[in-house]
């Protein structure tokens, strides 16, 4: 576990802020992830974006939100490859929420030499499960049969997910009932903040899309939830957590994080940043901060 001291970009009364409702957090959800995002927004319109090119709403699949955006670095060749997978809690969500975020975290990348993928996927309750890991494998897919042609390296993604995201993308890793999995081109995954259990507890403010998603049998929960099958992969995982996060999201992370070092006799990367909640955790890329990124970043690197 590893623990840094954020937010040090962000003017005086936004840091308080934020340090204000991180013990809160859960308290309202929606709001405070409202709060993050404007708090990060003038920095994230003011980031630097030179050298990186972008190539939006690119079909990766037959539905509507089949969708992806290339983020490009400058002279990129056989750059390695991230792909992103946003949140949303399952029902919601899009690749570009704001204008700014999600595309704040593959400039990023650009940014430092990578080729990144920003994908949308179908949405509950219209595509149940797996269909969220379903078009993550379609996505890494497309990823694989066309990185070369913007500098990417096809044998070396590297798939990341928040929230429902990391959902989708331990399901499409680890799930051995779910038929898309990876290959050898998917050199690692990444976690943030993810759902990696089914629940729809009362104080789960994000029940709805549990049920959305997982469906409304509470008794086929454990058969669908990641952390049933993390023993099933050896993929090199890496976790991160905030220190505020949506009920039972760490908890879960930490599970996980238990399951796959019993399961492989050796710990994982897992790291839980100090005053960041669920949201900042991808806001903050390309503010100024380092925070998330560099870790991402050296686990690429090391695979480990």
């Amino acid at each position: 576990m590893h623990a840094t001291q954020p937010l040090g970009t962000l003017p005086a009364a936004d840091r308080a802020r934020l340090e204000a409702i991180g013990p809160v957090w859960g308290a309202d959800i929606q709001k405070h992830r409202e709060l993050v995002f404007a708090t990060y927004a003038p920095l994230l319109r003011e980031a630097p974006r030179d050298g990186v090119a972008v190539e939006r709403e690119i079909a990766y699949g037959p539905d509507p939100r089949h969708r992806l955006d290339v983020i490009q670095p400058a002279g990129a060749k056989n750059a390695d490859v991230i792909v992103f997978v946003h949140g949303g809690a399952f029902v919601r969500g899009a690749k570009n929420v704001t204008g700014e975020i999600y595309d704040n975290v593959l400039i990023w990348f650009a940014r430092q030499g990578c080729l990144g993928v920003n994908i949308e996927y179908r949405l509950a309750p219209q595509a149940p499960f797996p269909g969220g890991a379903e078009d993550v494998a379609a996505a890494v897919r497309w990823v694989r049969e066309n990185a070369a042609r913007y500098g990417g390296n096809p044998e070396r993604i590297f798939v990341a997910g928040h929230s429902a995201g990391g959902t989708h993308v331990a399901t499409y890793a680890f799930d051995p009932n779910v038929a898309a999995k990876p290959g050898p081109e998917v050199a690692g995954i990444v976690l943030v903040s993810a759902r990696l259990r089914a629940d729809a507890h009362a104080d789960n403010p994000n029940a709805n899309g549990v049920r959305a998603y997982w469906g409304e049998d509470p008794a086929r929960y454990e058969e669908r939830s990641p952390v049933t099958w993390a023993d099933r992969s050896s993929l090199p995982v890496m976790i991160a957590i905030g220190e505020y996060e949506n009920p039972y999201l760490d908890v879960y992370c930490a599970e996980f994080f238990h399951r796959l070092s019993v399961a492989r006799k050796r710990a994982p990367r897992f790291l839980r940043f100090a005053r960041h909640n669920h949201f900042s955790l991808v806001a903050h890329f390309n503010s100024g901060e380092e925070t998330l990124g560099p870790e991402i970043l050296e686990f690429m690197a090391r695979g480990a």
